[in-house]
């Protein structure tokens, strides 16, 4: 037989009844981030991309729309970094499916195309240095305001947009630690689709 304290009696039935109200209310949803789906994107001007040449939403469309990815940086994060990369490599799964791929940071498009270089990244990585898409989109991280390296760094997201522009689906993490797998974005590619 266990005794158990009148203390130790209260803190157990207080953690039984924490059990319980975490059983009977679901989890909080994460904060919906940027337009909302099934609207259509806000331009996004012409941003350089990695190789200095201006691009439109328009030019960085396949045939049935565009993986359009917010990342940190390229030069200093390094799950853009990997997340980059992955992507890169299901590139010609995307491509298949009649979507072009595109990226954007408030890096410069010097980084940008130090990154691409020595990655052998095979899409455009746009440059927004004063972060107005990135505001446009309502995705500037606020905990970096005021930061000045960090300033204007945008929450990690990724858009699949059909190709008139409306956002089909949205792929994001809670932390920025952790990015939807490019398996995830060819899914969500899929169920776009039918």
């Amino acid at each position: 037989m266990l005794f158990l304290s009148p203390v130790s009696r209260r803190r157990l039935t207080a953690l039984g009844l924490g059990v319980l109200a975490l059983a009977a209310f679901p989890a909080v949803a994460l904060e919906d981030r940027g337009p909302a789906a099934g609207t259509a994107v806000p331009d996004i001007g012409t941003p350089l991309d990695q190789t200095g040449k201006p691009r439109t939403l328009a030019s960085l469309a396949g045939k049935n729309g565009t993986v359009f990815l917010f990342f940190r940086s390229a030069d200093w994060c390094p799950y853009c970094q990997r997340q980059l990369m992955d992507l890169n490599a299901g590139l010609p799964e995307i491509e298949k499916r009649g979507f072009k791929l595109a990226a954007i940071s408030y890096d410069s498009p010097e980084i940008l195309a130090k990154f691409t270089d020595k990655r052998e990244i095979k899409f455009p990585l746009l440059s927004d240095p004063k972060s107005e898409v990135i505001d446009r989109y309502g995705l500037r991280d606020p905990q970096y305001a005021g930061k000045p390296k960090y300033d204007g760094v945008p929450r990690p997201i990724i858009f699949i947009l059909d190709a008139k522009g409306v956002i089909k689906a949205k792929l994001y993490e809670e932390s920025y630690k952790d990015r939807p797998p490019v398996a995830e974005v060819l899914a969500k590619l899929d169920a776009a689709a039918k």
